[in-house]
């Protein structure tokens, strides 16, 4: 395809995979897409596969005035660039072809204050900005990823009609919707990643017990996930581990593929934000910071390595029913599934109030549903849960969660009871059934951690048995500090 100026529906900038997968995406939907890249290659390439898969409606430009002026005014340009400084150049080439009206669309995985930043950059120009997180990887970007839109007022209608044909389709709609202002797109794209370190790291423990404990084979574990993507536990990711466990070695090697593969765990960043935002906002996220910690330690092969014959575990594996391993494994993982994504919906709760988005939780589960890394079943349930009450305080406390959860959490705390007598970790398994009893308990033994903040540094206390804020002189050594709601200011 060639084309004249102001003749593309939609401009991409950016050719890497993913890049090229979304523009294909758009183009098989009946856009004329403008491409462009900073190395001109790629675009060459990208051109050649519109050609050969369908001769679809793209045209490629190596030069960025000419890529911009061949865009149908108000201008849609989607950036599909290394996050970081690599946005920014590529911000700085095309903007200053473009004009008031026009809309910048990144969809890569950013920091969200960067989004609001660059928004803010525009503005004096009258260029329109909006952060887009884009869920589905390499196959979702081209076949119907999740989109996760957020920007100013008018910039989501401008998108609408690309992104609602170009997103994943599931029974109710498209997977996407207009998640606020600017930068939220971006924060839930985070939280759906932080879901997602959760996920993964939950089924690798569930492996681990079933591969170490139980003794299942890698035909056996691959027969036991594809068993449980039939179930309550249907998803993108179990779905993915049963064909992991039956895939042979590629290399010729004798055996299964996932055996030879080190266990060393890499990450993009992203995680490592999520955990950051929880703390900005008091929320708890054990299972995502459980599943980030053990990113950490598996990058430390060496120091892991050479404490093995050093640090000493149990010996002896106990015996158990292999059947009854899996069922309750089964009932484990998805107990601390619930868990995690009651956690990541309560910090994007925590933050839209925040930053004034007012996000609908149970469209982001909807939008889970289809094209996105962690789609799975039960994503309707959570729509359900919060349609039903958009105020549910948490997600374990829904009438129908409730119920599978306690008809569960017999077989979750023989599980973890059984992780701990063999030596195996299970941080993010653990770690979900912790904040399950925690929550469930009307009375914790913080009473004891704020009066020794009391002893120590005169940090008063609340009372049970009347209202006030209070301040003991534990010891003789202890002096009056007079009035203690000034010891209070600044409390989180």
């Amino acid at each position: 395809f060639f084309s004249s100026n102001m003749s593309c529906d939609v401009g991409l900038f950016g050719l890497a995979v993913m890049g090229q997968n979304f523009a294909l995406n758009m183009a098989e939907h009946g856009f004329h897409v403008a491409v462009s890249n900073r190395s001109p290659d790629k675009v060459d390439a990208t051109v050649q596969r519109a050609k050969q898969e369908g001769n679809l409606p793209l045209s490629g430009f190596k030069d960025a005035k000419e890529f911009v002026q061949a865009i149908k005014k108000p201008r849609r340009i989607v950036i599909l660039v290394q996050a970081g400084k690599p946005v920014d150049a590529t911000i700085e080439s095309l903007s200053c072809h473009m004009e008031a009206g026009d809309l910048l669309v990144d969809g890569g995985n950013e920091w969200y204050k960067n989004s609001q930043r660059r928004a803010e950059a525009l503005s004096p120009k009258g260029i329109m900005f909006m952060g887009m997180g884009i869920s589905g990887g390499e196959e979702g970007a081209r076949k119907g990823p999740s989109l996760m839109p957020g920007g100013p007022p008018g910039s989501y209608d401008m998108m609408e009609p690309i992104i609602t044909k170009c997103a994943a389709q599931v029974d109710d709609g498209p997977c996407t919707f207009n998640i606020g202002g600017i930068g939220s797109g971006n924060y839930v794209k985070m939280v759906h990643n932080g879901i997602e370190y959760g996920d993964m790291q939950m089924i690798a423990e569930s492996y681990d017990l079933l591969k170490n404990i139980g003794c299942l084979t890698n035909a056996e574990l691959a027969k036991t996930f594809t068993d449980w993507n039939s179930s309550e536990l249907e998803s993108f990711l179990i779905e993915i581990t049963g064909v992991i466990f039956g895939r042979k070695d590629d290399t010729g090697a004798e055996g299964e593929l996932v055996d030879y593969i080190l266990d060393k765990t890499g990450m993009k960043g992203t995680g490592r934000w999520t955990i950051q935002e929880a703390a900005e906002h008091n929320c708890p996220a054990g299972v995502m910071a459980a599943a980030l910690d053990a990113r950490y330690i598996s990058g430390r092969k060496e120091e892991r390595m050479a404490a093995e014959p050093i640090l000493k575990g149990p010996t002896e594996k106990p015996a158990v029913d292999k059947a009854q391993l899996v069922e309750d494994v089964k009932a484990a993982l998805y107990c601390s599934k619930v868990v995690s994504y009651a956690q990541g919906m309560n910090l994007i709760r925590a933050a839209g109030k925040e930053l004034g988005w007012d996000i609908n939780l149970a469209e982001c589960a909807r939008i889970w549903k289809g094209g996105c890394i962690i789609r799975a079943r039960f994503l309707e349930d959570i729509k359900q849960a919060f349609k039903k009450n958009p105020e549910l305080p948490n997600l374990m406390v829904d009438s129908e969660f409730a119920k599978m959860l306690n008809q569960r959490t017999a077989s979750w705390r023989r599980v973890i009871t059984l992780a701990v007598t063999s030596g195996i970790a299970a941080p993010a398994l653990s770690g979900a059934l912790a904040y399950y009893d925690s929550y469930r308990r009307g009375s914790l033994p913080a009473n004891l951690t704020q009066a020794q903040r009391d002893f120590f540094g005169g940090h008063s206390y609340e009372r049970t048995d009347k209202t006030g804020v209070f301040h003991c002189e534990w010891t003789d050594a202890h002096k009056s500090i007079g009035d203690v709601t000034e010891r209070n200011r600044g409390n989180l």
